[in-house]
């Protein structure tokens, strides 16, 4: 994850999604992934990421399978 000084940026693009406690509300997606067994030279290994909305769109773009989606009809 990129956050330092109380604030996340962005791994793909490095740009500052957010800062204080009060704006942690800001779109992205955080990743982690725990690697176990027969992994590819990770075997052991935990790595995790933040992807603003707009690199994460954009990485979207590129799969040949789109991610499923789904319909939300209350916020929390």
């Amino acid at each position: 994850m990129s956050r330092k000084d109380n604030a996340v940026y962005c791994n793909c693009c490095g740009r500052r999604i957010c800062g204080e406690e009060q704006e942690i509300r800001a779109s992205f997606l955080t990743i982690r992934k725990e690697w176990g067994y027969f992994s590819d030279r990770k075997d052991g290994q935990i790595h995790s990421m933040d992807i603003c909305e707009a690199c994460y769109d954009m990485l979207v773009e590129s799969f040949t399978i789109p991610p499923e989606k789904e319909e939300i009809t209350e916020y929390l």
